[in-house]
């Protein structure tokens, strides 16, 4: 089984980051193929119409839709901008549905495979406000699968060890809890 991890932020320091890297090393550390990729390696213009039509998707939205194609379960780590995705998860999430195959609409790449959210934030709410919004998103804007299971992590600042992983164990036994029922979730998806 091979999953793929990933946080809506580019900001090196970024607890969403920190949160996807924890989930893909609990993912190695119990047998399963776990890859981490950093969105600032796929950089892509804001999504245009105008744009599109003249030059067609990004290339790097066609690299993005590829590389999720390589993996049965993906894990999103969704940091909250003013209660929602940063337009950064967003415009990504847009333009790959904009990567079409003659026939294709665009959203296959999303419906045959399942995901798993979680998010970090410093607030009392630990992002759980783009989670919703990152739900209604996959499951809604592009049919996507979501597992139910989900960590919302509050005080993002103060919720690493140094090694990485969480300070609350309560919090680190969620965390493998959702990276399982990925797993186990993306193995039935892909059967």
């Amino acid at each position: 089984m091979r999953l793929l991890f990933f946080a809506g932020s580019t900001r090196e320091g970024s607890y969403n980051k920190k949160l996807a890297r924890l989930a893909q090393h609990i993912a190695t550390a119990n047998g399963i193929e776990g890859v981490f990729v950093d969105l600032r390696d796929y950089p892509m213009p804001l999504y245009n119409g105008d744009l599109e039509a003249e030059q067609g998707p990004p290339q790097k939205a066609a690299e993005f839709k590829a590389l999720l194609s390589e993996y049965p379960g993906v894990f999103i780590a969704s940091p909250e901008y003013n209660s929602s995705v940063t337009p950064l998860l967003k415009n990504t999430i847009d333009w790959v549905t904009r990567v079409r195959a003659k026939g294709e609409t665009g959203l296959e790449v999303y419906k045959s495979r399942v995901f798993a959210i979680s998010g970090a934030s410093p607030g009392y709410y630990g992002a759980m406000r783009s989670l919703l919004t990152l739900r209604q998103i996959l499951e809604v804007g592009v049919g996507a699968t979501v597992i139910p299971q989900q960590l919302a992590l509050p005080r993002a600042n103060d919720a690493f060890e140094d090694d990485g992983s969480l300070k609350d164990k309560a919090q680190q036994t969620m965390l493998k809890d959702v990276v399982e029922k990925l797993a186990i979730a993306a193995k039935r998806f892909a059967a």
